[in-house]
């Protein structure tokens, strides 16, 4: 198997792959070929850079890029986990949720709306610049979070959630198609982990703002505070990031030409276009009948329950162990911190031992840490606060995975529309896993919640063995190409906008 990360070039320099000059054209047909043909064929200069231009340009887009993303999640993940924080303050009791499965299913159904929301969204972003609908989305689900400190009883907020995820879904499958359409696929895995380990970070830091809202009040019914502070940077962030949010390369206005031609050329290697804003039905079928899409899905179905109690039920579960209030909400930070920066350290792997072929072995690595920590509170006794804080702090090791499963997938689908699909299926299987997490944890398990860390243990070792038969599979298609005696190559990887199947110099990594 060839090296599917090897650069183009030649005596320092980068060449276009296809060994010939693309010469200017007054017409490109973007509806079979990528958009990124216009760049390549308008463009009349050197059609060589140094490696020194391109680092320079990755610095540049990374600076650009990174933050907004960073940023935007963070906000996203903040919203999202507001609940179980909220429920320190009255929510649960001011909401009639206290009673039966109202709770577990007011966190749940937050991922049905994902669930909805998901393909309506990415179709939008596909026929329309992404930077505006992701600015208008940001906006309007900030206004759907404020409007919380209008829900009176329980059926008010089911109602707040579902929606809320109905507007926050897009989010992540637009990312991971921003990356995908800057950022080559030896680069892709950690820039992934580096906007999704803020849902870690961000929760070193909510605890603290959430405290201080809290107190208003005595901290008696101070929870629409919180959601009033939330909703309304929401908002705002939502209006900066219509001019905030760099749009992909073709059509960058912090390029200038030079440096747009590095952009989309550097990319032929991903052997996946760059952008086609013409939705084919024939690849979305072709998605549908792929037994990789599949499997990624199920595994991030599997793997995602365990992700069930963190935001949700982490707070509960320190509190149980005896802590007051604010060091409930103090003890969420070591987890936040361990959550990002076992994200960021897996995905950094991914982007340091690509050409090892580890990404399937590095996300068990990390859902097996998640085991760990589900037996650690199994088991335990309750009174060995020590032991038990250690394995809630361990716990969220189930983000990394997702973070590496997300650069895995995003690197092996090819043709726009059929990674868009798939970017979105595999965030429904998110949602999927997400909405079953909380349904687990039931009311009269609590504090310990028993059943539900035991179903978490057997679909997190299910979700292990389906990662490895992916790596399986890919290996084997890559084996079956090479021995056709057909080489990795980056011929087509603008022309006819192929997918990963039907382009034989396509190669997948493991």
């Amino acid at each position: 198997m060839s090296d599917i990360e090897k650069e183009a070039v030649s005596r320092g320099a980068h060449v276009e792959e296809t060994g010939a000059a693309v010469q200017p054209s007054k017409t490109v047909d973007t509806v079979h070929n990528d958009e990124a043909m216009r760049v390549l064929a308008t463009y009349d200069g050197d059609l060589t850079w140094t490696d020194e231009e391109e680092k320079k340009l990755r610095r540049k887009t990374d600076w650009k890029l990174m933050p907004i993303l960073c940023a935007t999640y963070s906000l996203q993940y903040y919203d999202k986990a507001m609940l179980g924080q909220a429920a320190l303050f009255g929510l649960r009791t001011d909401l009639e949720l206290t009673v039966g499965d109202r709770y577990s299913f007011s966190s749940a159904i937050f991922y049905l709306g994902f669930i909805i929301g998901a393909y309506p969204v990415m179709i939008l972003a596909q026929r329309f610049p992404v930077e505006r609908v992701a600015s208008v989305t940001v906006v309007i689900w900030g206004l759907c979070l404020l409007l919380t400190t209008q829900c009176h009883n329980f059926q008010g907020l089911y109602a707040q959630r579902f929606f809320l995820g109905l507007l926050e879904s897009g989010i992540s499958p637009m990312f991971m198609i921003v990356v995908s359409s800057w950022y080559k696929k030896n680069e892709q895995a950690l820039r992934m982990g580096m906007w999704y380990c803020c849902t870690g970070y961000v929760s070193c830091v909510s605890p603290l703002i959430n405290w201080g809202l809290g107190q208003i009040h005595g901290g008696v019914s101070s929870w629409p505070y919180m959601y009033y502070f939330a909703g309304g940077l929401t908002m705002l962030w939502g209006v900066v990031l219509w001019w905030a949010l760099p749009a992909e390369p073709i059509r960058a206005k912090a390029l200038n030409e030079r440096e747009r031609y590095i952009a989309v050329a550097r990319l032929r290697t991903n052997n996946a276009g760059v952008r086609n804003t013409h939705f084919k039905v024939s690849q979305v079928w072709e998605l549908l009948l792929d037994i990789k899409f599949w499997l990624c899905f199920f595994v991030a179905m599997l793997s995602m329950i365990a992700n069930g109690p963190i935001s949700t039920f982490i707070p509960i579960i320190i509190n149980g162990f005896g802590f007051s209030t604010f060091n409930s909400l103090l003890l969420l930070m070591p987890c936040g911190f361990w959550s990002g920066s076992c994200t960021l350290t897996m995905t950094y792997l991914c982007y340091k031992f690509t050409h090892r072929g580890i990404r399937a072995y590095l996300f068990i690595i990390a859902q097996m840490i998640a085991v760990v920590a589900c037996i650690l509170l199994v088991t335990v006794p309750s009174t060995n606060k020590g032991v038990g804080l250690f394995a809630v702090f361990i716990l969220p090791s189930v983000g990394a995975s997702y973070g590496v499963l997300m650069g895995v997938q995003v690197a092996n689908t090819a043709g726009y529309t059929k990674k868009s699909v798939a970017s979105a299926g595999l965030f429904i299987g998110y949602c999927f896993g997400n909405f079953i997490g909380p349904l687990v944890y039931r009311p009269q398990d609590s504090p310990r919640y028993v059943v539900g860390f035991s179903v978490v243990i057997v679909t997190s070792f299910i979700s292990c063995v389906l990662m490895y038969v992916y790596r399986v599979v890919c290996a084997r298609e890559n084996k079956k190409r090479d021995t056709a005696g057909i080489l990795e190559g980056f011929d087509n990887a603008y022309d006819d906008d192929l997918t990963d199947k039907k382009n034989p110099q396509f190669r997948y990594i493991l």
